[in-house]
């Protein structure tokens, strides 16, 4: 079963219902039993880091997470927010992330003329930075619809998926093993998303 991590910060319908166009069942849950009988695990999210963070870790879910992602390597997809609470810290806040990719999360630096705007919101063509299962058959056109005003920075560029323009140069996936995580919403980038959803239900191998 596909689980989507319910922790009160997502487009937790949204993403149900993408996934319901290609075919795939998949359940919203904040039942830590739930999450330890999940197959593969969506983690999604959007708003700020530390309230992330807090209302995971209220959740009671976290050990379970842990459990899934770092003993069972269950495969996880972080979306948006839920990619950035994967990496260890963010410049938006003091708490710390769930540690899982050796990254950090800080602000877009400042245009000195203001051309560029932060958040950026909209659509951006990404990159593939490495071969991955998450990817294939993806065409290279594919555009991914964005919205965010801090970006990830891997310290491992071995674990960069894919990276994206704007303004800088910045990491827009990443995978390491059974972890992978992306900046953007592919429940709000059509049929690119839905390419991209399907790979993941279809492609990607557990551990």
């Amino acid at each position: 079963m596909i689980t989507i991590v319910n922790y009160g910060m997502g487009n937790l319908g949204s993403i149900k219902n993408m996934l319901k166009k290609i075919g795939v069942e998949s359940q919203i849950t904040a039942d830590p039993a739930q999450v330890l009988a999940a197959s593969k695990l969506v983690l999604p999210g959007v708003g700020a880091f530390d309230a992330g963070m807090r209302s995971l870790n209220e959740s009671g879910m976290v050990p379970a997470l842990h459990e899934q992602v770092l003993r069972r390597c269950t495969p996880v997809l972080g979306i948006c927010l839920g990619m950035q609470l994967m990496t260890a810290r963010s410049d938006e806040g003091a708490l710390t992330g769930l540690g899982w990719i050796d990254a950090d999360t800080v602000r877009f630096p400042e245009s000195p003329d203001r051309a560029i705007k932060v958040p950026h919101m909209g659509w951006n063509l990404v990159r593939p930075a490495k071969a991955s299962a998450l990817l294939e058959g993806v065409p290279a056109e594919a555009r991914f619809y964005f919205v965010h005003s801090y970006l990830v920075r891997c310290r491992e560029r071995s674990d960069v998926l894919m990276t994206a323009e704007h303004g800088v140069c910045f990491d827009a996936g990443f995978e390491r093993d059974n972890v992978m995580g992306v900046q953007f919403h592919p429940e709000k980038s059509h049929r690119f998303g839905m390419w991209l959803l399907k790979n993941f239900v279809e492609r990607v191998p557990a551990c």
